[in-house]
C-alpha cells in the first residue's frame, strides 16, 4: 500500500477517529493504559515527533534505536522525544527533541496534525505525539546524538501497513509472560507505546478513501 502526503494529511483529519482503540489493538496484554488511582504525585509530561520525509520515492517514518545503557527505555525503538520544559507547548517540545536527538531544526519542518496521547506507566509519561514532513520532502541529513541514539531507522509506511510485518510474540516482562504485538522492522522489533502510537497514524491511513490516493 503506497502512501501520499495527501494521504496523511486526509488521515490527520478524520471526524472522531478513536485513537485511543487504533493503540489498544497494539498494546500487549496486561498492559495498563491509565495511571493508577492510587498513585502518588502527577505524571511527567512529554511530546514526541512523527517525523515523515520522502526517500526512494516512498513516504517513511524517522524511528531511532535507544542505547542500551540509558536508565529507561534501554535498546528500545522510539520517536525522538522527551519531557516538556517550563513554558514550552507539547509541540515545542517534540520539535527542540527532534533537533536535540537527530539534528533536525524545526524550521525544516511543518506539523501536520496531533495523534491521541498516551500514558507510559513504567516511566510514568503522558506522551503527546504530533506528525510532522520535513519541507523539501527528502530525507533530512539527520545528526544523531550519541549519547542517546544508537540507530537511526528510515521506515517506510508502506512496510508498518503490510499486514506480513505485523506480528505478536509471548515475552516475559517484570516477571510476568505478555503477548506482545510488533511490527517487524528485518529484525527490529517495534512494540508498546511507539507502536501504539504508530498504529494511531496507520489506522487513520488504513481509513482514506481509496479514491483520495494520488
Amino acid at each position: 500500500m503506497q502512501v501520499s502526503l495527501n494521504d496523511v494529511k486526509t488521515a490527520l483529519n478524520i471526524p472522531d477517529f478513536d485513537g485511543v482503540a487504533a493503540q489498544r489493538l497494539m498494546m500487549p496484554s496486561l498492559r495498563r493504559n491509565e495511571r493508577p488511582w492510587n498513585q502518588a504525585g502527577q505524571p511527567r509530561l512529554g511530546g514526541v515527533l512523527v517525523l515523515l520525509y520522502c526517500h526512494k520515492q516512498e513516504l517513511h517514518v524517522l524511528l531511532t534505536r535507544r542505547r542500551d545503557d540509558l536508565n529507561s527505555h534501554a535498546g528500545q525503538i522510539s520517536f525522538p522525544g522527551g519531557r516538556q520544559e517550563t513554558g514550552e507547548t507539547f509541540r515545542e517540545t517534540a520539535l527542540r527533541e527532534t533537533f536535540e536527538e537527530v539534528g533536525v531544526y524545526p524550521g525544516a519542518l511543518t506539523v501536520l496534525g496531533q495523534l491521541t496521547p498516551i500514558y507510559i506507566l513504567p516511566s510514568d509519561f503522558e506522551v503527546h505525539p504530533f506528525v510532522a514532513w520535513h519541507h523539501d520532502g527528502k530525507r533530512p541529513f539527520f545528526q544523531p546524538n550519541l549519547a542517546e541514539v544508537a540507530r537511526i531507522l528510515d521506515v517506510p509506511l508502506a512496510h508498518l501497513l503490510d499486514p506480513a510485518n505485523q506480528k505478536q510474540e509471548v515475552w516475559e516482562l517484570r516477571g510476568i509472560e505478555m503477548e506482545v504485538p510488533l511490527f517487524d522492522f528485518y529484525g527490529e522489533k517495534i512494540w508498546g507505546a511507539t507502536a501504539m502510537m504508530l498504529n494511531d497514524l496507520l489506522e487513520r491511513l488504513r481509513q482514506v478513501p481509496i479514491t483520495q490516493k494520488t
